[in-house]
């Protein structure tokens, strides 16, 4: 079963919310003082590609980038 790496969580539909009340209060702030948005990209467990779409894909072999974690999880 596949969980989210450790220190990630999902932000739920119920929460959605409150949490873009808070983006935007952060985004307001920022702007005053001069700072712009930047977006980072996202990372998803590669296994849950391997197994979806199989790992000889080009969509593992070139489109994505494996790591291993201090356990030596992949």
């Amino acid at each position: 079963m596949f969980q989210a790496p450790r220190g990630t969580q999902d932000v739920l539909p119920e929460e959605q919310p409150y949490w873009r009340y808070v983006e935007a209060k952060a985004g307001e702030m920022a702007r005053l003082y001069g700072y712009h948005r930047i977006d980072t990209p996202t990372f998803e467990e590669a296994g849950l590609f391997v197994r979806t779409v199989g790992a000889g894909t080009d969509i593992v072999e070139k489109e994505m980038y494996t790591f291993a974690d201090l356990g030596g999880g992949r």
